[in-house]
């Protein structure tokens, strides 16, 4: 059963799985064409999917590196409402415990895409959502928050 990952961040660890994983999304949900935003250490390879008008957008981001990560979870921020996180499910099986810690850290609402003969699974990441820095989701601000923003946001504009 196909899924529509509109305004999803997907990551970009396995150039092939990514393109197919995009093509596929983009052949099921031909009104909603670019409809995923990548991010990963391949920019050669980001870039000519968005040339190829496979993505909405993409970022860089050493997954490895929590500076990195901190700095996509602040661009997607500004620039972009993500509605959730999608990886790979093998390289979240192979994931160590820090990597994991950075995946759980991303969104609250993350799922895993596995391959199979019959295409594509999905399943959502049980592991508790942990809310931090790295954190690319805005909706976990409180009404300070989002007035300080706001008006960090007017300060810079003026």
């Amino acid at each position: 059963m196909a899924t529509c990952f509109e305004n999803f961040l997907l990551i970009d660890s396995n150039s092939e799985f990514s393109r197919d994983f995009v093509t596929y999304q983009n052949q099921q949900f031909p009104n909603k064409p670019q409809h995923l935003i990548v991010a990963g250490e391949n920019t050669r390879h980001l870039v000519k999917m968005m040339f190829d008008n496979l993505i909405k957008d993409y970022c860089y981001c050493d997954f490895a590196n929590e500076i990195s990560v901190t700095e996509l979870a602040a661009y997607l921020q500004e620039h972009h409402q993500i509605a959730g996180i999608i990886i790979h499910d093998l390289d979240f099986h192979l994931a160590n415990d820090e990597q994991r810690v950075i995946f759980n850290s991303l969104h609250p609402v993350r799922y895993l895409v596995e391959i199979t003969p019959e295409g594509y699974n999905y399943s959502q990441i049980a592991d508790t959502f942990q809310d931090n820095h790295m954190s690319c989701d805005s909706s976990h601000l409180n009404e300070a928050d989002k007035s300080l923003e706001a008006s960090l946001c007017k300060l810079e504009n003026d």
